[in-house]
């Protein structure tokens, strides 16, 4: 037993969450924890995401990464997501996974059954973050140097 001192009428109840649409989506990790696997022989990298735009804004997803597992394929796929990850926010060698949180990136979200056939959803892609002009949001390109009293283009043939 716990002693509550709590107020249902002052809280608005939880009403669960169906799936979101599959698409694509700007999204941000605010979360990670290595966990053990189920059968005790691995670990995973779990990842919380949460999206940043539109309709779905600060809805959660998550994303299993088997870093450590007995099947080489789960590795080798838990790999290659972790670099889409990384390469998707600029971060190419992490050293921690709190340098992958509350970067902007985008997810590819998909609806699928889960074992007791009800629709969730999985994340099966990370691409760098698009603005909404639709160009990748990337850094500015540095300038190209300039070789000293060179003129800028405009000012040539004067």
């Amino acid at each position: 037993m716990a002693t509550l001192n709590f107020n249902a009428n002052e809280v608005e109840p939880s009403t669960g969450f169906d799936p979101i649409p599959a698409g694509k989506y700007q999204a941000v990790i605010t979360d990670s924890e290595m966990k053990p696997t189920k059968s005790g022989n691995g670990q995973y990298l779990q990842l919380e995401f949460e999206v940043i735009e539109g309709e779905y804004k600060n809805r959660k997803l998550w994303a299993r990464l088997n870093l450590e597992n007995a099947n080489p394929d789960a590795v080798r796929i838990a790999r290659a997501d972790l670099s889409a990850i990384c390469r998707a926010i600029n971060v190419p060698e992490p050293r921690d996974s709190i340098e992958l949180h509350n970067l902007p990136l985008t997810i590819t979200v998909r609806c699928k059954k889960n074992q007791e056939d009800e629709m969730t959803n999985e994340i099966k892609g990370y691409a760098p973050r698009v603005s909404l002009a639709g160009a990748v949001a990337a850094k500015p390109a540095a300038p190209a140097p300039q070789a000293p009293n060179a003129q800028p283009p405009w000012a040539r043939g004067k």
